[in-house]
């Protein structure tokens, strides 16, 4: 009880308002237009899909929020992974930022009906990758490190078994389906560069596991694609 009281501080309910609450609610507060539904739902579903994780991932593996909630204060955190962070969290605000810029000046033509449901579609298959990858994976850390402080170990059920980052593939999932979803086709541009870091992060934290955790080179042997099944 209290090391979940030390993880409660002023920083952490500051970052847990701006990614959870604020960032999903964006494409409406940048457009003003409060009747759309699509974009509450996309809120709800980011709230939603957040606490529930969360909340299976500490029953399942205790002390895997602690550590997430340690965002950026890891100090064996492998720095390049510091950049890459923050360029992640740049393109994600920015990909939020777009709909609702795009719904206010009417930038987009609009999309037609089958194509927002594609987008709920992928919206939510992301999120359930994404959700399922962090219950599953007790060393799910915000930051690239090997937790030694928490006797680190390669994690190969689940969705580790189809590709080794499913994490990252469930966010490349989420992040395509936003444009279709939100009805944003300028959207696009700032989600390909995003998933395009993302990618470049996938590389170079599959070398440092590769390199530094025990029994990875044999997991990638077995688990042949890092983020995409079939092609990578």
């Amino acid at each position: 009880m209290n090391e979940e009281k030390k993880i409660i501080t002023p920083r952490l309910v500051i970052m847990l308002l701006l990614a959870v609450v604020v960032i999903p609610m964006l494409p409406l507060l940048v457009s003003g237009q409060w009747n759309w539904t699509e974009a509450w739902i996309y809120a709800a579903i980011c709230v939603l899909g957040f606490v529930l994780s969360r909340v299976l991932a500490a029953r399942r593996n205790p002390g895997l929020l602690a550590e997430r909630a340690r965002f950026g204060q890891q100090a064996d955190a492998k720095s390049w992974d510091r950049k890459m962070t923050l360029l992640l969290t740049l393109g994600g605000l920015i990909i939020h930022l777009v709909p609702g810029l795009d719904r206010l000046k009417g930038w987009s033509a609009g999309l037609s009906m089958p194509w927002v449901v594609a987008g709920f579609f992928l919206v939510i298959a992301g999120y359930f990758l994404g959700s399922y990858a962090i219950v599953t994976n007790r060393y799910f850390s915000g930051m690239v490190r090997i937790q030694n402080d928490r006797d680190h170990r390669v994690v190969s059920s689940g969705p580790y078994r189809w590709v080794r980052h499913p994490g990252y593939l469930g966010a490349a999932i989420t992040y395509t389906g936003i444009p279709f979803f939100l009805d944003s086709v300028w959207t696009l541009i700032p989600v390909a560069i995003t998933i395009g870091i993302l990618v470049i992060r996938t590389s170079l934290e599959d070398r440092t596991l590769q390199s530094e955790l025990a029994g990875y080179e044999e997991y990638a042997r077995h688990t042949r694609y890092r983020l995409l099944p079939g092609v990578w």
